[in-house]
């Protein structure tokens, strides 16, 4: 019976080390408290719930790098919390970050979440490849590609979960327990840089804690 007992336990931490490997759980404000969070045309600061950081809204897009943290292809969880201000909130995640200028994103678009026009249903997330493929650009040119609706969307002024899977060639983004992808995309740069960052755009503020790295 010992004897059983002790293979079923080797064999539930066997199968618990297979699930976790490779999975590494951040502390953003850990990060932030250890000076690897490095700001671009951002101020960073820890919010009220000790676990999450929060980004100020400024002029421009602003980027959080994870220093000395690397990603290239695998699956990014977070959870992040936006605000239902039309226009002024842009919040997700950046990587292939070669500088401030050059990086891919997935972004989420709260001010749309409860939209009831159809157009702006359609731009609930976003992917982009800056500084060649904007929101812009690529409305404009490839429309319908890079963005869509979230079936059921998130409470817009709560947090929401995001699982974004990025392998070599393609982006899947999945939000809180919806089992399909709201967006799939295929992307439009090759990886070359393994650095990765919180990211909000241009007027926006915001909020972000629980980050998992599965590589």
């Amino acid at each position: 019976m010992r004897k059983q007992t002790f293979l079923f336990v080797a064999a539930f931490l066997f199968m618990a080390s297979l699930v976790s490997f490779g999975q590494e759980q951040i502390d953003l404000a850990d990060k932030l408290q250890g000076g690897q969070l490095e700001a671009v045309n951002r101020i960073l600061s820890q919010c009220d719930d000790s676990e999450a950081v929060e980004m100020n809204a400024a002029e421009g897009s602003g980027l959080c790098i994870l220093t000395g943290t690397t990603f290239e292809t695998g699956t990014i969880e977070l959870e992040l919390l936006g605000e239902n201000n039309p226009g002024k909130s842009f919040i997700g995640v950046a990587f292939n970050i070669e500088d401030e200028e050059n990086y891919e994103a997935i972004y989420f678009r709260p001010f749309n979440f409860l939209a009831t026009e159809q157009v702006r249903k359609e731009h609930m997330v976003q992917y982009i490849h800056h500084p060649e493929d904007t929101w812009y650009s690529l409305r404009e040119e490839r429309t319908g590609e890079f963005e869509n609706e979230i079936p059921v969307p998130p409470d817009p002024d709560d947090w929401f979960k995001a699982r974004i899977v990025v392998s070599e060639k393609s982006v899947s983004v999945f939000v809180n327990d919806i089992s399909n992808p709201v967006l799939s995309v295929e992307r439009l740069a090759t990886p070359a840089s393994n650095n990765i960052g919180l990211w909000t755009g241009n007027g926006s503020s915001g909020r972000f804690k629980n980050l998992i790295l599965s590589k």
